[in-house]
């Protein structure tokens, strides 16, 4: 393998979080980051970050959307997760538009392509 090939597997130590997982069996699961130390101790000079996570069901089955929750503690987590989900879900289907226009103008491009002897 060349160095541009290898993979850094060494794990940083000065960024290291504890996972917390809360939901409401319904629609919300929130991952709470809690920062520690090397030797498993939190890490009080660092702020949790929260994860909000949540899935859709659409016709061709469930889809995901994740956002990270601007916060400082579980009940600002909670109250921002409405707002994350939607804005997530806003962005998705612009990307999705924006892909199915994509493929219609390739399709609309292909087919003025003359192919001799047909």
């Amino acid at each position: 393998m060349t160095e541009q090939e290898q993979i850094d597997f060494i794990v940083d130590t000065n960024n290291l979080y504890r996972e917390d997982a809360i939901t409401d069996l319904k629609v919300a699961s929130i991952r709470r980051m809690i920062p520690i130390t090397a030797d498993g101790k939190d890490d009080p000079s660092r702020t949790p970050t929260f994860f909000g996570h949540t899935q859709i069901l659409t016709p061709q089955g469930p889809l995901p959307l994740q956002a990270r929750l601007m916060a400082n503690n579980l009940t600002e987590a909670m109250e921002a997760f409405p707002e994350a989900m939607e804005q997530e879900m806003a962005q998705m289907v612009k990307q999705i538009r924006k892909m199915q226009e994509e493929e219609q103008k390739k399709q609309r491009d292909d087919a003025r392509i003359i192919v001799p002897g047909r």
